[in-house]
């Protein structure tokens, strides 16, 4: 986990910047702001952004951009702000992200959780994957990240 240099990072932020996404506003309200600007669906890709809505104690929601897709039902993320506690705010990069819904639809998964360095045990609902405008490879995506945690 990388702690950028403002010594804090939001997931929004880090999420426009890495996936080129020009969206605003809390993550909840990504999907809905998506709607007939970028393709939306359940298929992950490198660059695509999961969206997950407000769930508990996490009121805003949360982004995190798809850095790879490692097979039907497994991909790897880059994200800031998932962790809490001393973690709180850092960025974190190759996590795990594991689809758990009955159809493989991606609606239901479970994240990689840094401090116990296991998949949470919490089942999150997800309203799918944001798509950037122009397709994006895993080594695209890689070469970002150095620059996007430093500019935070």
């Amino acid at each position: 986990m990388v702690r950028p240099p403002s010594g804090y990072a939001s997931c929004v932020p880090y999420a426009r910047a890495l996936s080129g996404i020009a969206l605003s506003g809390d993550a909840r309200t990504w999907w809905t702001a998506a709607s007939g600007l970028y393709h939306r669906d359940s298929v992950p890709a490198p660059g695509s952004v999961l969206v997950f809505p407000a769930h508990g104690r996490m009121r805003g929601g949360h982004l995190s951009v798809v850095t790879r897709v490692v097979g039907p039902r497994e991909i790897r993320v880059a994200h800031a702000n998932w962790a809490s506690g001393r973690n709180k705010g850092r960025i974190a990069t190759d996590q795990a992200v594991v689809d758990v819904s009955a159809r493989n639809d991606w609606t239901r998964v479970r994240v990689w959780y840094p401090p116990t360095a296991s998949l949470g045990i919490t089942v999150w609902p997800t309203y799918g994957f944001i798509h950037p405008s122009q397709m994006t490879t895993e080594a695209e995506i890689a070469a970002r990240m150095p620059a996007v945690a430093a500019s935070l």
